[in-house]
């Protein structure tokens, strides 16, 4: 297992463990942070676990498919550093990752 590090809305830090091939959304919500929503349970089709990935990362991470990146331009919130926590696989690559939840749109 390892850890990966979730920056709350109002900006305290958790950590929670994330479990390799699980989705990162996956290790938040397990983790009992509940300020992301997901609700489509992970299927990419709502983009209510938006996240900020901290730009250390950004190359560890898989690219960004079509439908996520058209569900991240409907957001008002959307950064360069944003992504779907849905849609990123855990991995011991990305021990340590550090993401803020992005505010709800």
């Amino acid at each position: 297992m390892s850890k990966l590090v979730v920056i709350k809305r109002d900006g305290t830090e958790e950590v929670v463990e994330g479990v390799h091939g699980h989705s990162v959304m996956e290790a938040i919500r397990d983790g009992s942070i509940d300020e992301i929503i997901a609700l489509c349970g992970g299927c990419c089709s709502c983009a209510t676990c938006h996240v900020y990935i901290d730009p250390a990362f950004a190359d560890r991470l898989p690219a960004m498919g079509e439908a996520e990146n058209d569900l991240l331009e409907a957001s008002s919130e959307r950064r360069e550093t944003s992504r779907l926590s849905c849609q990123i696989s855990f991995t011991d690559a990305l021990d340590g990752l550090r993401v803020t939840i992005a505010p709800e749109d």
